[in-house]
């Protein structure tokens, strides 16, 4: 019966994740003011703005991105890995990340460029490893695919709490993560085309 449990915690916790992620999009987007209901915010040494509702999102995206640190490494461990898990995961990241930089952007936190690229690049990719896969082969993550997911969370974490502590520095370290994982976003997206273009080219 344990045994049992602990192969299902993988996808307890991927399921976990994509729940906290619709939660953390509905509080992002739901219209507190016409409820009149507000969040204080806190200018801290003049130069870092705390909004408390951001504050909240941000520690829910924060469990939220902890369970997908610990899900493929439990279903490892208890050689647990399955095709549920596998396509849920997935399913779950994108949902996570992706719709936090679209309501980023509409909130002008970000620039559009960045979600345009991040799910332009998640569209050419899940496309490549669908095409492999009709072929037989499994797409398994590359180095810089998975360095591109770490950056994106913490510049989406420091971005959500107004760049605190950094920013009582002046350091857009926000940014600078955000940026850097653009760019290693269309970095992994070239890597992936180019270990799989042999089956575009021979199609």
């Amino acid at each position: 019966m344990k045994k049992e449990f602990n192969k299902n915690i993988p996808n307890y916790l991927t399921i976990a994740r994509l729940v906290l992620s619709v939660i953390v999009i509905i509080f992002l987007l739901f219209p507190f003011d016409m409820i009149n209901v507000s969040f204080p915010k806190y200018l801290i040494n003049g130069t870092v703005m705390l909004d408390v509702k951001m504050l909240i999102a941000a520690i829910i995206f924060v469990i939220a991105s902890v369970t997908d640190f610990f899900d493929g490494r439990l279903a490892r461990k208890y050689n647990a890995v399955s095709d549920f898990g596998k396509v849920m995961d997935a399913i779950a990241d994108k949902v996570l990340v992706n719709s936090i930089l679209i309501i980023l952007s509409g909130l002008g936190y970000i620039s559009p460029i960045i979600p345009v690229v991040i799910i332009l690049r998640d569209t050419v990719v899940n496309t490549i490893k669908m095409v492999a896969g009709e072929h037989g082969d499994v797409v398994a993550a590359i180095k810089t695919g998975k360095f591109k997911t770490a950056f994106l969370m913490i510049g989406v974490t420091l971005k959500l709490i107004g760049n605190f502590p950094a920013g009582l520095y002046n350091i857009a370290l926000d940014d600078f993560f955000l940026i850097t994982a653009t760019v290693l976003s269309l970095v992994s997206g070239f890597e992936y085309f180019n270990i799989y273009k042999k089956y575009f080219m021979n199609s």
